[in-house]
């Protein structure tokens, strides 16, 4: 949880850093006709960097948004087993994922690929960040998978729903009064 939330920071600083320098790039560009070459092409390596990064600490918190008007009706039991399935559909859509992003990434490295940009930057660059990212996703749904099953085999559904359930309102709320 903590190198997530590290990543976050670092990813939301980069972020802030990548609109100032955007920022500057219009205002340079209006003002004295002056351009940042690239300040578009970096800002979207940092987005797609940070995204990846930013998704474990979304799963840990439990921060991502579901459609949950039905799954509040239901019992412990069956909640649980939906938030397993959903570990599992998730934990299989981002292994294809990272397995596909893998495969780009060592072709981009064998055929010394570049952006078609100004900076011409080797996409080998921008893509470790955003492979690295993907693969501690994966990591983190590993983790919480394994661990969701452990819960499921001693039946402790309450475990379950904290690691991968919704989030209930009491819960929300607690979060937004004492932060």
């Amino acid at each position: 949880m903590n190198v997530s939330r590290y990543a976050v920071w670092v990813g939301g600083a980069a972020l802030l850093l990548s609109a100032i320098m955007v920022t500057m790039d219009v205002i340079a560009r209006k003002l004295i006709g002056f351009t940042i070459s690239g300040a578009d092409e970096i800002s979207g390596y940092v987005f797609a960097a940070s995204t990846t990064w930013a998704y474990s600490y979304c799963l840990f918190t439990r921060a991502n948004i579901r459609i949950d008007a039905f799954y509040n009706l239901l019992k412990a039991r069956p909640r649980a087993i939906l938030d397993m399935i959903g570990l599992l559909l998730l934990l299989y859509y981002v292994y294809l994922l990272t397995v596909n992003a893998f495969g780009m990434f060592l072709e981009n490295v064998e055929f010394n690929s570049s952006a078609q940009t100004t900076l011409a930057t080797p996409l080998w660059i921008p893509q470790i960040f955003w492979l690295s990212g993907l693969c501690f996703f994966l990591l983190s749904l590993v983790f919480l998978t394994v661990y969701g099953f452990a819960a499921l085999i001693k039946r402790d559904w309450a475990t379950i729903g904290e690691i991968a359930g919704v989030k209930s309102v009491e819960e929300e709320i607690s979060e937004e009064t004492h932060v």
